[in-house]
């Protein structure tokens, strides 16, 4: 009896790994779908890759002058008490 249920056992963990394998394939993009959604990606437009360049550059600047003071600007933000 233990044999047989250990042997039930299996084929439900399998029937259900199958089931699962099966909705992931339903439910994944197809391949055009897939090329289009990389083609729409921001990094593939230059003049948005250019803003985000820019973007991260004064981020970054405004970062190393904020590590290279002493002063803490948290506490002139915000409202004053």
């Amino acid at each position: 009896m233990s044999g047989m249920r250990t042997m039930l056992s299996f084929a439900v963990l399998v029937g259900g790994l199958g089931v699962g394998y099966g909705m992931w394939s339903v439910i994944s993009p197809g391949e055009e779908r897939r090329r289009e959604k990389i083609k729409n990606l921001p990094e593939s437009n230059p003049l948005r890759m250019e803003e985000t360049r820019r973007r991260n550059t004064l981020v970054m600047q405004a970062l190393k002058e904020a590590a290279e003071t002493s002063d803490n600007i948290a506490k002139e933000l915000g409202p004053s008490k």
